[in-house]
């Protein structure tokens, strides 16, 4: 199985868990209204420590990767299907958080809420 196959199958699953966890809120405006501006600046924090430790990690040897599974696409000596393991906590986290909020919550304090 290829990293490519492997991203193609966990991110939609990523986005399936915060669909249903949307869903279950009952209040899916209001908790993408209030999410949107922080998974953006959570989304470009991660992948600039992505390819930032990344680079490193590779640089020192620490690991090395099946080139042969990999599309080929590199930022630095990262390889692109690296960005999918932190967008794809950053899309499934939150669905797990809605997911285990109480039924009808969306898991944040907003004056809404209050």
């Amino acid at each position: 199985m290829t990293y490519l196959v492997l991203c193609a199958i966990f991110l939609p699953l990523a986005a399936l868990v915060l669909a249903a966890g949307l869903a279950r809120s009952g209040r899916a405006r209001a908790v993408l209204r209030t999410w949107w501006l922080p998974a953006v600046v959570t989304a470009v924090l991660l992948a600039v420590l992505t390819a930032t430790f990344d680079n490193l990690m590779i640089a020192a040897g620490l690991f090395e990767y099946d080139w042969d599974g990999l599309t080929g696409v590199r930022v630095g000596r990262v390889p692109v299907e690296d960005f999918a393991y932190p967008l794809g906590a950053l899309i499934l986290l939150p669905g797990v958080w809605l997911l285990l909020a109480p039924r009808g919550g969306s898991g944040d304090d907003t004056e809404e809420d209050r």
